[in-house]
């Protein structure tokens, strides 16, 4: 007759996995393969430009390495706080999200739990409570009815 109060909001698990699953892939690929930096555009124009004043001040070799600077710096906070967030999980957690999404790109599901000696049912539920709990800590989880 009474309804049970929730404190913990009901999050959509699809597209709260879909961008946990992004994190996971850039950090892996950023472990693999380290910063890609953005090239200086140098295509030089050969014919004379007729126009009046942009009056625009910036050059795009500042623009380039504000870029670089910022994203690096981003990329590496996402890394320390997946980091952190992958501590904080349970052994059997942890090994399950470093074996599927940050080791290699080729591994399926049915390999780790396989390798990892489990069912297929207790391999889906772990990492299931290990996607909860990553996007909690990495503050990615997309409540049901709230506009992205």
């Amino acid at each position: 007759m009474t309804q049970q109060i929730s404190f913990l909001p009901e999050i959509d698990r699809k597209e709260t996995q879909k961008k946990v699953e992004e994190v996971l892939e850039s950090i892996r690929i950023y472990k693999q393969i380290g910063f890609v930096r953005r090239e200086m555009k140098t295509t030089p124009a050969y014919t004379p430009r007729y126009h009046g004043q942009t009056y625009d001040v910036g050059s795009p070799a500042e623009d380039t390495a504000l870029w670089n600077v910022e994203h690096e710096q981003e990329i590496e906070n996402l890394e320390m706080n997946v980091d952190r967030a992958m501590n904080r999980l349970s052994r059997i957690e942890r090994a399950v999200i470093q074996k599927r999404y940050l080791e290699d790109e080729s591994v399926y599901d049915y390999m780790v739990h396989d390798e990892l000696g489990m069912s297929s049912r207790t391999y889906s539920r772990v990492k299931a409570r290990a996607f909860y709990k990553l996007a909690f800590m990495l503050r990615l989880e997309v409540v049901k009815g709230e506009a992205n």
